[in-house]
């Protein structure tokens, strides 16, 4: 018999912790109560800098009335605001430090607890970046009653961003994005909804986003190894133009609701978002 390694335990908890999630999941939507409304989503959106995950996510937030939660700009805000979490975090980045995986995990599981926007559901940006983190969030998802639907990967080749990147323009206060040839504004330099001032970012140059490729696919490849484990892990080819990404996106979540009808679907493990 060979030998139990560390990697196939690891590997069974995320399994595990899985099906224990979309079991309690069909659980509550069959006793009437618990489970997410059928027009919520639970998500990830990963994906390089330029890939469109700021055009995308918005739209998944309009369509399934869920809240965008990118971890960044979240962070900002709870520093700003100076709660426990802000001001903890605060002193760890003034002291030069990581701000630790517990107070990110912390911080999602506040905005899922008490931002009305998230009742419906969530697309998470930015987090999680390491396996550990996928682990850590997994456990508190699943804790809540709230375990993930989809982990989307907006793939495109490094080539194609450089000249993506180096033409984004960004509404600062929505984190909503633009680009000068590909999804220009209605009018120029400003957003479309509030009219104010577009940006564009001092590290959206060449030299700068090829040093952060190099980070997100070290990073990331982990990440997504995990998640194609348990089953959720969907990809989308981003060098599409916008609304072709868009239409892909909805067929993802269009195949989610397919399979949630019982009985109809093939065997358990489909039903659960496991593959056979």
């Amino acid at each position: 018999m060979a030998p139990i390694t560390e990697q196939i335990v690891d590997d069974l908890k995320g399994l595990i912790s899985k099906l224990e999630g979309r079991i309690a999941e069909l659980e509550g939507r069959l006793g009437g109560g618990g489970g997410a409304p059928s027009e919520g989503v639970r998500m990830i959106l990963m994906g390089p800098p330029g890939a469109g995950k700021g055009t995308q996510a918005p739209k998944i937030k309009d369509k399934y009335c869920a809240c965008h939660l990118a971890t960044g700009d979240m962070l900002r805000a709870q520093v700003t605001k100076k709660t426990a979490l802000g001001r903890e975090a605060k002193k760890i980045m003034d002291a030069g430090g990581l701000v630790s995986d517990e107070i990110m995990v912390n911080m999602i599981k506040n905005e899922l607890d008490n931002n009305a926007e998230c009742k419906n559901g969530f697309i998470l940006d930015g987090f999680p970046r390491t396996v550990t983190q996928a682990e850590k969030l997994d456990g508190m998802l699943v804790d809540s009653g709230k375990p993930l639907q989809h982990a989307v990967e907006l793939q495109i080749d490094d080539a194609l961003l450089v000249a993506r990147i180096t033409g984004r323009l960004v509404h600062p206060a929505s984190g909503r994005s633009y680009h000068k040839i590909f999804n220009p504004p209605k009018d120029d330099m400003k957003d479309d909804i509030t009219g104010e001032p577009l940006i564009q970012r001092s590290d959206d140059n060449a030299d700068t986003l090829k040093k952060r490729l190099v980070t997100y696919h070290q990073q990331t490849s982990p990440v997504v190894a995990y998640y194609q484990k348990t089953g959720i892990w969907k990809p989308i080819d981003a060098s599409q133009e916008p609304g072709q990404v868009w239409k892909s996106l909805l067929k993802v979540f269009s195949d989610d609701d397919k399979l949630k009808i019982a009985g109809k679907s093939g065997t358990l493990l489909n039903k659960l978002g496991l593959k056979n």
